[in-house]
């Protein structure tokens, strides 16, 4: 009898392996979700914006930026449309990051009304700024005359 039970316990051992592997892979990749939003949509949102990770992109209000040791407060513009935002991570905000910088804040949005950054990335304008045009002034060739003698 313990011959046909064998390839039942080995079968219930993978089905339950194979089912923890999935929860954690499906519930793993759900944390990772950002969804991207602008400051508008983001203040549509309603109760939905308390409950996920988010990325919300805007301009640095100038005069905004102040750090306290390692957290930072700023706030974000977008179409005239304000964001507060506090940061608090683990790495320094880019020397890109300064007033009216295009900036990226990733993290959730508090019942406070300030927008809680675990992340934040700043875009440098003049490194993607398409290349001025070199001074195409025309060549002219000089042309050549040959005399006749008669």
């Amino acid at each position: 009898m313990q011959s046909k039970q064998a390839p039942m316990r080995i079968a219930i051992a993978i089905v339950i392996i194979l089912g923890t592997i999935g929860y954690l892979a499906f519930t793993g990749a759900r944390a990772n979700k950002f969804y991207y939003v602008t400051i508008a949509e983001l203040q549509g949102m309603g109760s939905k914006a308390y409950t996920r990770h988010l990325r919300v992109a805007g301009n640095v209000q100038p005069g905004s930026i102040q750090q306290e040791g390692s957290h930072m407060h700023f706030a974000l513009v977008e179409q005239g449309k304000v964001l507060r935002v506090n940061y608090t991570g683990m790495e320094p905000p880019p020397d890109t990051f300064k007033d009216n910088a295009q900036a990226l804040a990733i993290g959730t949005y508090g019942r406070d009304g300030v927008f809680h950054a675990t992340q934040i990335q700043a875009k440098c304008a003049s490194k993607y700024a398409p290349v001025a045009p070199k001074n195409t002034a025309q060549v002219t060739t000089p042309t050549m005359t040959t005399a006749h003698a008669n």
